[in-house]
């Protein structure tokens, strides 16, 4: 079965600082991060992954993420996750 997962980031130089974001391959999004080549998380690496949910549906997937950057689900991921 093929998995999609939806991860929180946090960055281990700015405990502060989070990055959400969707993947089929979860360790090489995370070398991706670390490595600089996403310029939205660049600045802020290394990171490690806070949370990370596998879903065997793409579509409830990227509809967690949407969720997850919106104002009410950053409140709850910050409570929550």
């Amino acid at each position: 079965m093929k998995f999609y997962y939806v991860y929180i980031l946090q960055s281990e130089i700015d405990q502060k600082r989070f990055y959400t974001g969707f993947t089929e391959d979860l360790d090489l999004r995370l070398k991706s991060h670390n490595s600089g080549k996403c310029p939205h998380t660049s600045k802020y690496k290394p990171w490690r992954i806070k949370t990370a949910v596998a879903f065997g549906d793409r579509q409830k997937a990227l509809d967690l993420e949407k969720y997850l950057k919106s104002p009410s689900g950053r409140a709850f991921a910050k409570k929550r996750l």
